[in-house]
């Protein structure tokens, strides 16, 4: 039994903190902070309404969730808010630029970590796990551990390579990380997760391994068609995703590796538009704007990509009418018993199932999902020990376990063609 700590209150938080509650068995005390309170308390009133916070047969002893403010940016703030509750683990649902802040706070509190996103720079399209892979000699002697990219892809797709390399090949050679959202959201265009964060990862250049060395390509150049299981041929693009970084690290074998994502030409025809209409820039920009008094105008200076986020739908409110599924999975080419093999194993994810679970779309749910089995293998000691590390370094076989069991289960096809 534990005291668990979540800093976020979007649709990955939103699941994440619904499969908590779900699992009092595991965790005792759950706090929900943001930087609005309100934001926590609306999640705190769906959760009642599904009545998992009524003590019933099963769980005589619901869950206790309280909510709390904090500024993620400001390590003060979040010391001062780690401090008063004192969680033994702090699960990051933030935005990517507030992991440092986040993981400052835990080593002067005492706090392991958790989070689904290596960290990038607010000020530069760029993500690498560089940043986070530093704090590893200070959170060995601190005696505390953190995991990270513990979502689906980052997450459950290193989870899936380690359950590979441990079970079904003695050597990995090759690695295709595949990732496919076949919903209909019934939105002109809309993000299914952060727009700023959603439309930076996708505007920047690919990125693959081969033969020890990474190789770029322009945005989006690289493409084919694959086929998904229960959903068909879907043309899907070559992306940098950070999670090769660390998987061709840690399997050395493995000479290929690359992370395919499909988009439909409808979201690609407007993405375009925002490029070449300077709406996805990062930099600030000087605006004339008018005085809400009507008596001029004032200087002000607005981030174009920010801008955007404020005006394009919610990805929390997409889940009502989504219909579909994602698929995202693995498929592995190598070697066992000096034969080759090859082996895909994968989730299909339904919106709608999502959404009547927890209120929110599928891609939320594939995330929240896994981070919230990730902060119970910490709870249960199964994934405890000093240091920075990715989720493949830890033991797979108790997470992969409770997929089945959360929502996400996983199915296998050996020795099939892989397509790539």
């Amino acid at each position: 039994m534990s005291r668990v700590l979540m800093i976020g209150a979007g649709g990955v938080a939103t699941v994440a903190a619904h499969k908590i509650a779900q699992n009092p068995d595991v965790f005792d005390e759950f706090i929900i902070a943001s930087r609005r309170k309100e934001k926590c308390d609306k999640i705190v009133e769906a959760i009642k309404e599904k009545g998992l916070l009524s003590p019933n047969a099963q769980h005589p002893t619901p869950i206790t969730i309280k909510t709390a403010q904090v500024d993620a940016d400001d390590v003060e703030q979040l010391k001062a808010l780690f401090n008063e509750y004192k969680p033994e683990l702090v699960v990051n649902l933030a935005l990517p630029y507030q992991d440092l802040t986040i993981m400052e706070a835990c080593l002067a509190c005492g706090c392991s970590y958790l989070d689904t996103a290596n960290y990038e720079p607010k000020d530069e399209a760029h993500f690498e796990y560089s940043w986070q892979w530093a704090y590893k000699e200070r959170f060995e002697q601190a005696g505390l551990t953190a995991i990270l990219g513990c979502g689906f892809d980052p997450g459950v797709s290193g989870i899936y390579t380690a359950y590979a390399a441990k079970h079904h090949f003695d050597a990995m050679t090759q690695l295709d990380i595949v990732d496919c959202n076949a919903g209909n959201h019934h939105k002109a265009f809309a993000t299914n997760f952060n727009p700023e964060i959603n439309i930076r990862e996708i505007t920047q250049k690919g990125l693959y391994y081969e033969d020890g060395e990474w190789k770029e390509t322009e945005p989006l150049s690289v493409h084919k068609s694959l086929t998904y299981p229960n959903i068909g041929p879907r043309e899907s693009y070559l992306m940098h995703h950070e999670e090769l970084e660390s998987l061709v690290k840690n399997y050395p074998t493995i000479r290929l590796a690359r992370f395919w994502m499909t988009f439909g030409q409808q979201y690609l025809n407007y993405l375009d538009v925002i490029q070449n209409i300077g709406m996805s820039r990062i930099d600030e920009i000087e605006y004339e704007a008018p005085l809400a008094d009507g008596t001029g105008t004032a200087k002000v200076k607005i981030v174009p990509l920010q801008f955007l986020k404020a005006v394009l739908p919610n990805p929390q409110d997409l889940g009502e009418n989504y219909e579909g599924e994602t698929s995202i999975g693995c498929r592995i080419k190598g070697t066992k018993d000096g034969r080759t093999r090859t082996y895909y194993i994968y989730n299909n994810c339904s919106h709608q199932a999502a959404y009547e679970e927890t209120g929110m779309q599928g891609v939320s749910y594939t995330t929240g999902v896994p981070a919230m089995i990730g902060a119970m293998m910490f709870c249960k000691g199964i994934w405890r020990k000093p240091g920075v590390w990715n989720v493949e370094e830890f033991d797979p076989d108790p997470f992969m376990e409770q997929l089945n069991k959360q929502g996400l289960p996983w199915h296998e096809v050996f020795d099939g063609d892989l397509e790539l």
